[in-house]
């Protein structure tokens, strides 16, 4: 009787905990649903109607317009450098970093985990940081994207503690191989390290997709803006109900505006998939021991 009480408990429990889980998901899919199904809305319904649900016919007029502006597409190719070129940088300072702070016969290790955590509790602003990138001769460059936001330091430390739960024996075995420590680290703890790495990389590439107040800070040269910076220029113009940055008449802002979120969001959110596996564990195996 008591096995069965609590097999009925526990059935209980999952279901409940499926539908708290299924109406969380529901309400971050819907608007997002909602988004795509406007930005392909014809002009005449949405101007037709204060509230569109669900389009009845499908037009492409707001991404004909997004793609209809000159720069658009080295604006992408802006992007995508930065991003990529942006997270490898991370990657090879955050582990260049991690992995000596990782090492407990380290000498001044904790005066440099003091300076770390500093920087996570104070920071300069943003007038000095634009100070320092231009005495830098970095203003209006790519390397401005990049430079000033090439280490994170709570990445770092994640990344930190996942190297020290790593088999002090496995350093030791490459020691007496003949192995140096710069062997150590890209033959054997980088390898073993993959699905934390997976899981930061993203992170990394999530911020350097979505830069905006950096590029609007250091760019002012429209030709080396990143994809986020000229869809917001659209958008403003189309709202103004101008033109001057498309060939073509704009249509609705309502529609440009749905449009633009999804051409910002589907490209980055279409990497997840290929490193889900890895997100989860990645961030708990190093967040566990301090």
């Amino acid at each position: 009787m008591n096995q069965q009480n609590r097999s009925w408990s526990t059935r209980m429990f999952d279901g409940i905990n499926v539908a708290i889980l299924l109406l969380v998901s529901a309400v971050m899919i819907i608007p997002f649903i909602y988004i795509i199904l406007i930005s392909f809305a014809t002009e005449q319904e949405v101007l037709s109607k204060s509230f569109l649900v669900f389009p009845t016919k499908f037009s492409l007029e707001g991404y004909r317009y997004i793609f209809s502006t000159p720069i658009l597409l080295r604006s992408l190719a802006v992007t995508i450098g930065v991003t990529v070129i942006g997270t490898l940088v991370n990657l090879l300072l955050t582990v260049l970093m991690a992995y000596p702070l990782a090492r407990k016969d380290l000498y001044g290790r904790r005066v440099v985990m003091l300076m770390v955590i500093f920087t996570m509790l104070f920071n300069a602003g943003i007038v000095p940081t634009f100070l320092i990138v231009k005495e830098l001769h970095l203003t209006n460059t790519y390397w401005a994207l990049i430079i000033p936001s090439a280490i994170s330091a709570f990445n770092m430390i994640i990344i930190k503690n996942f190297f020290q739960q790593l088999p002090d024996g496995l350093e030791e075995s490459a020691k007496i191989d003949g192995c140096n420590d710069l062997g150590i680290l890209f033959r054997i703890v980088i390898p073993l390290s993959l699905p934390a790495l997976a899981t930061f990389s993203l992170f990394y590439a999530v911020t350097h997709w979505n830069t905006f107040l950096s590029a609007i800070l250091y760019i002012n040269d429209s030709n080396k803006w990143p994809i986020q910076v000229l869809l917001r220029q659209i958008v403003i113009l189309s709202e103004k109900g101008l033109s001057d940055m498309s060939e073509a008449p704009p249509p609705p802002s309502k529609i440009i505006n749905m449009a633009v979120i999804v051409f910002s969001t589907v490209p980055i959110l279409s990497i997840y998939p290929f490193l889900q596996k890895h997100f989860a564990k990645g961030v708990l195996l190093g967040s566990v021991k301090g």
